[in-house]
């Protein structure tokens, strides 16, 4: 039997692992999976079509898996997915897509999600995130693997953010903030590129030489971001270690929207 206290109310139609541990006055609606491991505190909501993976940390007050706060969303049945070993602290809110979206809010793997953190429908979390608190997601956001946001960061819907990429406190973005970015602002401008935690992450001289490279041809030549992409397209063959972190900024860059750019 799983770990339900007395005063959680459990739909029978969940699908709850042995030895997931439930807290009290927790309420977990019929179209919830919970894989091993994982424990949910007390006072959360966990309800619609929400997928919980294994050996995640749920704390008290969490509202995970309500409908889209979106006015079109008319009861179809979209999902909120939420992957392995992510921590979510309290006072959060993450909701299910919709289907002008995708019909799926997602959270990777091994991800940090202080107090107070909204994902808006269809939302997007890769893996090993750190979002502090009060960081909010609109619809339709994409965040990388390894992004960093620092409190009270505000993220306007569509807006994608690359892998590596951090933001300062309070920063607003409004535009796509590439891979390796730092930013900071209302609206967010681009102030660095996250280079200390690049080193932590085990990155080259080399490699971290090319990411200095790319920022240059981004943000300190005077390029159009086509120029930019073809300056950073060479990298790859003067600095082939690179390469990866190459592909990644040029894939990024390649979907960037022209109505919204990015962050300069």
């Amino acid at each position: 039997m799983a770990l339900i206290h007395p005063t959680a109310i459990v739909d029978p139609g969940a699908q709850i692992d042995d030895s997931v541990s439930i807290g009290p006055y927790t309420l977990i609606g019929p179209h919830v999976k919970i894989g091993a491991g994982t424990t949910v505190g007390p006072h959360c909501v966990i309800e619609g079509r929400t997928t919980i993976g294994r050996d995640n940390r749920i704390f008290q007050f969490n509202s995970l898996g309500a409908i889209p706060q979106d006015k079109k969303y008319a009861g179809e049945p979209c999902e909120l997915v939420i992957g392995n070993r992510n921590t979510i602290r309290e006072f959060s809110t993450f909701n299910i897509g919709s289907p002008g979206g995708g019909g799926v809010t997602s959270v990777g793997d091994d991800n940090w999600l202080m107090a107070y953190v909204h994902l808006a429908h269809d939302c997007k979390v890769g893996n090993q995130t750190i979002f502090a608190n009060n960081s909010q997601l609109a619809g339709h956001v994409e965040v990388g693997d390894w992004v960093i946001l620092g409190g009270f960061t505000i993220v306007h819907q569509f807006v994608r953010i690359g892998a590596h990429a951090m933001s300062a406190m309070n920063a607003v973005l409004l535009a796509d903030q590439p891979p390796f970015v730092m930013s900071q602002g209302q609206p967010a401008q681009a102030r660095s590129m996250n280079y200390e935690g690049l080193r932590r992450r085990g990155f080259s001289a080399e490699r971290i030489a090319a990411v200095k490279a790319m920022h240059k041809a981004l943000y300190r030549d005077g390029l159009t971001l086509e120029q930019s992409r073809e300056r950073i397209a060479a990298l790859a063959r003067e600095t082939p270690e690179a390469a990866p972190d190459v592909a990644l900024m040029l894939d990024f860059l390649a979907r960037v929207s022209p109505q919204r750019g990015i962050v300069r």
